[in-house]
């Protein structure tokens, strides 16, 4: 099987996605097919009977534009930068006229010219403005559907050309032509906030690709030659010094160091890397130079499987098709036929006037009119994203908001996201006389000629105290076990157990307290002269405060929470104890994030919470993903909603925002449609006229944007 990725062009709703699927899926030799609206591609999978040039034509047979994905981004943020400015442009066409339009039409009655004035302002919006409502819903009309568009389409035509009609045949009646002018605006705004939100995607896919350093230094046949990072090849030898970003994945070779892996795992303390260990590109090396063999290149490192598994994931994830849309596929053909056998019922059978028959058949299609249907979902998620922003909750469009309402399952990252991400001294047990003032000094000043990542928190803790601490002399780092150094002419250790048995000194008294430390999840270091230990110091990354707080009101509110972590089980257990999570997933790689987002999604829909590039394919594959601020920004674009506060009890608040949201949408679908079903068989009697139409349609448009505002003095708690 074959996989072939096509960029798509000219799609305006998500049942222009819909039309594209089952015309990909229909063609020979094609196993499945996905079109994406949000990102604008298609992922095909096939076998050799399907060519390119019929996958093309498929999608040009239904009135759209196909080429072959080259991935290349440089191309889609060109295309996305030209609609956005597209429909910025038409926006602002669309206000000069409207504006003018609407304060006329409502506020001014009595003006010279005045219906003229209103057909030249109308006029424009209805036909350059509103001409790409007009071209889907020509497009859904030929693929046998209906969409938004069509509404769109048909109801401001109807207002528009009944206006027309009144303006120059009939002046004595009342012209709707703000109407239209107003919908139209209002739903190309809509379509430009659409166009801003698509770029976040391949802003985030760049930034991940940028991670990876653009040269490496290569050593062939002995000797050292710096070459670009993309023409290293599997076998080459490669050499990395301090601070340095690794190039590609491998093996070490030589040398011991640490390596900042937290860009890929999430987890804030450093790993000890020596001989024989995995390094992976894109990591950067803290301290002491290596070589290392390259294992996989290019498309093959664990960094490329991210970014490749952020592509799939939000390639996959289909866009809610709007409960308008639903509606439309119905009630458009409902509400035509009811107009026609209105016009035709009374002009051939009523024995009435043509000029009678069409205003009643006028009438039906005005009270049809879809204003408070293309308001009832736009004002809800408006009002709602704008109350997430005061509260702190950046919510990245309507679909996040409307999808985070479903949500069964939370998965939460553990660093950075219910822990703090940074390691702090938690425990300090003294031993042999020693106080707890002289076991930080002598540690702390150990660690202030170290570059290991748990020095910073000896020395934090050390100035926080206000502890002074001294110079040391003959200072030695031992790889993977800790330090050394003399102070006043005394030798002092400073690791980990493996250390203490090199030296010969018994940790056996003190194993019961060193083993519950470790159970606790905390990484334990023992302070030592070369005779005894003088005390146990443990360090580990806390739960941030209200984390447990925040795991309760997603209990509370039905929502099952998860923790994901590449920590031991040990560790992870202790965590998920502390925090009130009862599963959990620990031992977890990056790529497998995403795996586990999928199985739980078998289940039900699921939010992910995270902040590091390791989250950014579970957060593309989940229903909802949710980062953290303070995280990368490859999490926050990979992100449905980003919580600027940092604080997760903002999870809970970003569900029931979307809650509250979302009744008010049925609310309003409730309020746009009844004026519908109760008005269209009196119109269609004859007993309401156009005008009384009209005002039930804006009516219903006001009911609608006041019960959206409504929205506004609810709270989140």
């Amino acid at each position: 099987m074959k996989k072939t990725t096509l960029k798509i062009s000219g799609m305006h709703c998500a049942s222009c996605a819909t039309i594209l699927t089952k015309a990909l899926q229909k063609v020979d030799g094609v196993k499945s097919a996905q079109v994406n609206y949000g990102t604008e591609k298609a992922t095909v999978e096939h076998d050799e009977k399907a060519k390119l040039e019929q996958l093309i034509s498929a999608v040009k047979n239904k009135g759209y534009t196909a080429n072959l994905d080259d991935g290349k981004t440089e191309d889609g943020d060109k295309k996305r930068e030209a609609e956005l400015d597209k429909q910025k442009f038409l926006l602002i066409i669309g206000f000069l006229f409207s504006i003018p339009a609407l304060i006329l039409g409502m506020f001014v009655m009595d003006f010279p010219y005045r219906g003229l004035l209103l057909f030249i302002l109308a006029t424009p919006v209805q036909f350059f403005v509103g001409w790409q409502f007009y071209k889907g819903a020509f497009i859904a009309l030929k693929n046998k559907t209906s969409n938004m568009d069509t509404l769109i389409a048909l109801g401001t035509s109807a207002a528009y050309f009944y206006s027309v009609y009144v303006v120059f045949f009939d002046p004595m009646k009342e012209q709707y032509f703000e109407t239209a002018a107003i919908l139209i605006t209002l739903v190309v705004l809509g379509k430009y906030l659409e166009a801003r939100a698509k770029g976040k995607t391949s802003s985030a896919i760049k930034k991940l690709m940028n991670l990876s350093p653009k040269q490496a230094i290569v050593v062939r046949k002995g000797k050292e030659f710096m070459v670009s990072a993309d023409s290293v090849v599997v076998g080459d030898i490669v050499k990395v010094k301090p601070g340095e970003k690794i190039p590609v994945d491998g093996i070490v070779i030589k040398g011991n160091t640490s390596i900042d892996e937290s860009m890929i795992t999430g987890e804030s303390i450093p790993v000890e890397k020596k001989p024989n260990d995995k390094v992976i590109g894109g990591t950067i090396n803290k301290n002491g130079s290596i070589l290392f063999k390259a294992t996989s290149i290019g498309s093959d490192t664990v960094l490329s499987q991210i970014i490749k598994l952020v592509e799939d994931a939000q390639g996959q994830k289909a866009p809610i098709q709007r409960f308008a849309d639903m509606i439309s596929s119905w009630f458009v053909p409902i509400v035509l036929v009811i107009a026609i056998l209105t016009l035709l019922l009374w002009y051939f059978i009523g024995g009435q006037t043509f000029s009678f028959a069409l205003i009643a058949s006028v009438a039906v299609l005005v009270i049809a009119c879809p204003c408070a249907l293309g308001l009832a979902t736009p004002t809800a998620i408006m009002v709602g994203t704008g109350k997430g922003a005061e509260n702190g909750i950046l919510i990245k469009g309507g679909e996040a908001l409307e999808t985070a309402h479903k949500i069964k399952y939370v998965i939460f990252d553990k660093t950075g996201t219910l822990t703090y991400g940074k390691p702090i001294i938690t425990d300090i047990i003294t031993l042999n006389n020693q106080t707890e003032k002289s076991v930080i000094s002598i540690s702390a000043s150990l660690e202030k000629s170290s570059e290991h990542s748990l020095a910073e928190a000896f020395v934090k803790y050390a100035t926080d105290k206000k502890i002074t601490t001294t110079s040391v002399k003959s200072f030695s780092a031992i790889p993977g076990k800790g330090i050394t150094g003399k102070i006043n002419n005394q030798k002092y250790y400073l690791g980990n157990p493996k250390l203490c048995n090199e030296n010969k000194i018994s940790i056996k008294t003190y194993l019961e307290q060193i083993n519950k430390l470790q159970d606790e999840g905390k990484t334990v270091m023992l302070l030592t002269n070369q005779k005894k230990i003088l005390g146990i110091i443990a360090v580990a990354d806390t739960l941030k405060e209200n984390t447990p707080k925040a795991i309760q009101r997603l209990k509370h509110m039905g929502i099952v929470p998860y923790m994901i972590t590449g920590d031991n089980e040990r560790t992870a257990k202790a965590i998920a104890n502390k925090a009130g999570i009862n599963h959990f997933y620990a031992n977890v790689l990056p790529d497998q994030k995403a795996n586990y987002v999928k199985m739980l999604q078998k289940k039900g829909k699921v939010a992910m919470v995270g902040d590091g590039i390791n989250d950014a394919p579970a957060l593309a594959q989940a229903d909802i993903g949710i980062a953290m601020s303070s995280g990368t920004d490859v999490a926050m674009e990979s992100g449905n909603i980003v919580l600027m506060r940092n604080d997760i009890m903002d999870v809970a608040r970003a569900i029931t925002l979307s809650r509250q949201t979302m009744s008010k949408i049925k609310q309003n679908m409730f309020w746009a449609l009844i004026y519908n079903v109760l008005g269209i068989p009196i119109a269609a009697t004859g007993l309401l006229s156009p005008i009384i139409a009209g005002g039930a349609m804006a009516l219903s448009s006001v009911s609608v944007v006041s019960n959206s505002l409504l929205l506004k003095i609810k709270k989140l708690r």
